[in-house]
C-alpha cells in the first residue's frame, strides 16, 4: 500500500455526544493489518473509544470519503473508498459497514489501483483550491461511473464548481 498517508481529518473537535440524526462512522486504525480512515470531511462529534477505534460523527447532508484497507498475511485482502452523503431523518439511506445507519453513497470504488485513483482525483480538487466536501455530487458519481466502466473521467473544474454552486444557491 504504497503512496498512501496517515489518516487526515480536517475540523476535529473536542469529544462531544453527538446530536440525533448523526451519520457515525467507526474508524480503526492496526498499523498494516486494518487501517480504516476519513480522508475528507467536515466531523461534528468524535469519541475515542481507545487508542486505535473511535466514532466520527457528520451532520445531515454533508459529505465525507471513507477508505477502508485491510491485509492478512497473505497481502492486502480489502482496499476500498466510499464517498457519501450524511442523510437526515427519514430519508432513504444504503447500508456500509461501519456507517450507521447508512448514507446516500455518491461512489464506492474497489480495488487499490481505483482508490488510488480516487484518492489523486481528490488531490486535483484540493489543488485547484475546492474542499471535496463542497464538490457536486453528480461529479462524485460521475468518477464512479466512469472508473467502475474502465474509463477516464472528466476533471472536476473550477468553472463546473461555481456552475454547481450557482445552481445549489438557486433551488428553493
Amino acid at each position: 500500500m504504497t503512496g498512501i498517508a496517515a489518516p487526515r481529518v480536517r475540523g476535529s473537535a473536542a469529544p462531544t455526544t453527538p446530536p440525533p440524526s448523526t451519520t457515525l462512522v467507526e474508524l480503526t486504525w492496526i498499523e498494516k493489518t486494518i487501517e480504516n480512515w476519513i480522508r475528507f470531511g467536515r466531523d461534528i462529534s468524535e469519541q475515542i473509544l481507545d487508542r486505535r477505534r473511535r466514532v466520527m460523527g457528520f451532520a445531515p447532508n454533508s459529505t465525507f470519503a471513507f477508505v477502508r484497507w485491510a491485509a492478512n498475511d497473505f497481502g492486502t485482502v480489502i482496499s476500498r473508498i466510499d464517498i457519501v452523503r450524511a442523510v437526515g431523518a427519514g430519508e432513504p439511506f444504503q447500508t456500509l459497514p461501519f456507517v450507521r445507519p447508512g448514507g446516500d453513497l455518491l461512489l464506492k470504488i474497489e480495488g487499490w489501483p481505483k482508490v488510488e485513483r480516487v484518492l489523486q482525483a481528490i488531490d486535483a480538487i484540493e489543488a485547484i483550491g475546492v474542499d471535496p466536501v463542497d464538490v457536486s455530487p453528480n461529479h462524485w458519481r460521475h468518477l464512479h461511473n466512469r472508473l467502475t466502466a474502465g474509463e477516464e473521467p472528466r476533471a472536476y473544474s473550477l468553472n463546473q464548481h461555481r456552475a454547481f454552486l450557482l445552481r445549489r444557491r438557486a433551488e428553493p
